[in-house]
C-alpha cells in the first residue's frame, strides 16, 4: 500500500510535484496527521457496506481513509486544479468517484441516487472549508438526503454554536436549525498545528445524527425558522422586542405577539437564548395563527 497521503513529507511532495498553491478564497487547509484522519473516519462508524460523501477532498488525504473503510466514496471538489492531483493520489482506490461541482449548487439527491444506488448506509464525512461550513450543513439537512448523518471538521467556534444548549452564550438560531434535524455532538478538538497552511483557529469535529423525525413537530417549518431567527436578531433584546421588530407587520401585531407568548406559557420579557426547541415549537405554532 502506498504511504499515507496525510504525512507532512508526502503532502509536501505532492504539492511540489504539481506546483500547487493554496487559494485563500477556497479556504484550503490540508490535514497532515494520519491518526486524526483515522479518528474522524472512526466517528462515522462505516462498514464495508457503507457509502461516504465527501466535500472538498483537497489532495485526497481523508478520501483515502474513507476509501479503505467503506464500499464507495463520492467526493465533490470545486477546484479544478486539484482534479489531476486526485486522479494521481487516489489511483490505488477503484471505489472513489470525484465530482467536479460546487456542492452548494449541486443536486445532491440526484448524485446520491446515481452514485449510491443499492447502498443503504450513507454518511457525509468532510473537512469543510471554513468560509462555507454553515451553508453546506444547512443545505445537506434541508435537502432531506437519505443519509444517516454527517461527521465534519469545522471551526471550533461554529461547532460550539451547533452543539450548544439553551441558556448558553453559544446557543442561537444555528443551534436550533441543526438540532431540529439532528442530534449534535462535538466529538473531538483538533489543534491548528496539524494543517498546512496553519489556520488561525482551532478546529473541532462534530457528529450530527439525523433524527427519524424533527425534534419538534410544527405547523410550518419555514415559519418556525423565521421565528427562531427573529428571536435572536439582537441577543440583548427581549423576545417581545425582537419579534415585534423582526416579524412582518410585527409592530401592528404586537398584541397578537403578546397573546401568542402568553398562550405558549412564555414570559414576553425572556430572551431567545433561554428557550428550548419545544418552547420555540409551541411559540411558532401560536404565532402562525396570526402571521400565515
Amino acid at each position: 500500500m502506498d504511504k499515507d497521503i496525510a504525512t507532512p513529507v508526502r503532502t509536501r511532495d505532492i504539492l511540489e510535484k504539481y506546483g500547487f498553491s493554496f487559494k485563500k478564497s477556497l479556504g484550503q487547509n490540508f490535514l497532515i496527521d494520519t491518526n486524526i484522519l483515522k479518528k474522524i473516519v472512526s466517528f462515522a462508524n462505516l462498514t464495508e457496506k457503507s457509502g461516504a460523501i465527501e466535500i472538498g477532498p483537497g489532495i485526497g488525504a481523508l478520501t483515502e481513509q474513507l476509501a479503505r473503510a467503506s464500499k464507495k466514496v463520492t467526493a465533490f471538489e470545486i477546484d479544478q486544479r486539484l482534479l489531476p492531483i486526485l486522479e494521481d493520489t487516489l489511483s490505488p482506490y477503484s471505489n472513489v468517484k470525484i465530482i467536479h461541482q460546487d456542492v452548494l449548487k449541486a443536486d445532491v439527491n440526484a448524485v446520491l441516487a446515481e452514485e449510491m444506488a443499492g447502498i443503504e448506509d450513507v454518511m457525509v464525512v468532510a473537512n469543510l472549508p471554513y468560509y462555507v461550513t454553515t451553508p453546506i450543513i444547512i443545505k445537506l439537512l434541508e435537502d432531506k438526503l437519505p443519509i444517516r448523518g454527517i461527521v465534519c471538521m469545522l471551526q471550533k467556534e461554529v461547532a460550539d454554536r451547533i452543539s450548544a444548549n439553551p441558556g448558553t452564550k453559544d446557543y442561537g438560531s444555528l443551534s436550533i436549525a441543526i438540532q431540529y434535524y439532528t442530534e449534535a455532538e462535538t466529538v473531538m478538538i483538533v489543534p491548528k498545528t496539524v494543517f498546512v497552511p496553519q489556520p488561525n483557529v482551532d478546529s473541532a469535529v462534530i457528529r450530527l445524527t439525523l433524527r427519524e423525525r424533527p425534534a419538534v413537530s410544527v405547523k410550518d417549518e419555514t415559519f418556525f425558522f423565521k421565528v427562531t431567527k427573529a428571536a435572536f436578531a439582537q441577543r440583548r433584546k427581549t423576545l417581545l422586542n425582537n419579534l415585534t421588530s423582526q416579524l412582518p407587520n410585527g409592530k401592528e401585531k404586537k398584541e397578537d405577539i403578546i397573546t401568542s407568548l402568553t398562550a405558549s406559557g412564555i414570559e414576553p420579557s425572556r430572551r431567545g437564548e433561554t428557550l428550548s426547541l419545544a418552547e420555540f415549537g409551541r411559540l411558532s405554532d401560536e404565532l402562525y395563527k396570526f402571521f400565515q
